[in-house]
């Protein structure tokens, strides 16, 4: 760690440190396929299936930040989508390619970490994260939403799936200074819709509900211990 700041960047960095290397965790993490782990099952998420049968997003260049295994990746380029998808666990990756060579599509997978991703200006009609965002440490989240309003067109949308707070999945309750004297996220920061709607402040909310249950056999993952939203660029 660098003893003294001198910047923004040396700032985050030294938060950063406080908890524990992502990358190591996140291959460890992705490198046994067999465990039984909800998110690990190749369907995508109810939510997103229901922003594009209702027609709320229509095909065009997405963004999808912590893609893991692909599964959501997968789904959107099949309805004709052009993805880039982002992760910063090359296992993950691995996997999540596998998949995508299987039905043939063509993904753009980039191993990186997403603070790392430099994006061109409105690049993206539709950014979606699954299971990205609560793992983001709280002096992180001001990058994160800098992502999203850089990369994101004019009108464009952005969709996501998180925890719940109290959640079964996870979903952990503690405030931002606890995370620091904790030196962990303990498995995941809960949010509420109140708070969702209060830190993507910028983008107009169209829909933030708990995500519906699903059964393997219907092909989607839903599990209601998870929080969803769907907003538009102002």
């Amino acid at each position: 760690m660098q003893e003294n700041i001198h910047n923004y960047d040396d700032l985050l960095e030294m938060l950063d440190s406080f908890l524990r290397e992502p990358a190591p965790f996140w291959d460890e993490f992705f490198s046994d396929r067999d465990r039984s782990v909800p998110i690990f099952v190749n369907a995508p998420d109810e939510n997103l299936v229901s922003y594009v049968e209702m027609g709320r997003i229509t095909p065009g260049k997405v963004l999808e930040l912590g893609c893991g295994p692909g599964r959501n990746s997968i789904y959107l380029a099949e309805q004709g989508f052009e993805v880039d998808a982002v992760d910063l666990s090359k296992t993950s990756l691995v996997w999540a390619k596998e998949r995508a060579d299987e039905r043939n599509l063509t993904i753009n997978f980039l191993h990186q970490n997403i603070f790392d991703f430099n994006s061109e200006q409105g690049k993206y009609d539709f950014i979606f994260d699954s299971g990205c965002f609560h793992h983001i440490a709280p002096h992180r989240r001001m990058s994160y939403i800098d992502i999203i309003d850089r990369s994101l067109k004019e009108e464009g949308y952005f969709g996501i799936t998180c925890f719940l707070q109290g959640g079964n999945l996870g979903g952990s309750d503690i405030t931002d200074w606890e995370v620091y004297r904790k030196g962990s996220l303990m498995g995941g920061l809960g949010y509420t819709e109140e708070r969702l709607s209060k830190i993507f402040h910028s983008l107009k909310p169209i829909e933030i509900r708990r995500m519906i249950d699903k059964k393997h056999s219907e092909n989607l993952f839903g599990a209601s211990d998870l929080l969803t939203g769907f907003f538009q660029k102002k």
